[in-house]
């Protein structure tokens, strides 16, 4: 595997990404597109086929939202408990959720400065990982 870096960390599923979303929103414009010319002899399926279509995006979106939610509350309790075993001391109250999870690709070196100036000077994602000079890669998270 390529070693991680700023430049590279974002993953991407190539089917979930590139086939399911692009087929999934196909489907839905189809079906209103079906829906639109539709008769009376067959606007109840038309009407099921679009209803499916929203069913089946908000499955889509919320799948990925609390896949990803279940991370964000593993990663936060790793990077508080690596940075007491760091420091004796739990990360900054100051710290939002989304930088703490740039945070966890701050070597154990770099984490207790990092994460006292993210919250000092209330840093953003993007600036924390750039700020990063010896990258811990994260090769789980998608």
């Amino acid at each position: 595997m390529k070693e991680q870096s700023f430049g590279n960390h974002s993953r991407y599923v190539p089917v979930w990404h590139f086939f399911v979303a692009p087929a999934l929103l196909c489907f839905l414009i189809g079906a209103f597109i079906n829906l639109a010319h539709a008769s009376a002899t067959n606007l109840y399926s038309a009407s099921l086929l679009c209803l499916g279509g929203v069913i089946l995006v908000f499955i889509y979106w919320y799948a990925r939202a609390f896949a990803l939610k279940a991370q964000d509350r593993a990663i936060r309790a790793e990077e508080q408990f690596r940075h007491f075993v760091l420091t004796g001391k739990p990360l900054p109250r100051e710290l939002r959720l989304r930088q703490i999870i740039a945070l966890r690709f701050a070597s154990d070196e770099e984490l207790p400065a990092l994460a006292e100036r993210a919250a000092k000077e209330q840093l953003g994602i993007k600036e924390i990982k750039q700020a990063i000079r010896n990258w811990r890669p994260d090769y789980n998270r998608l």
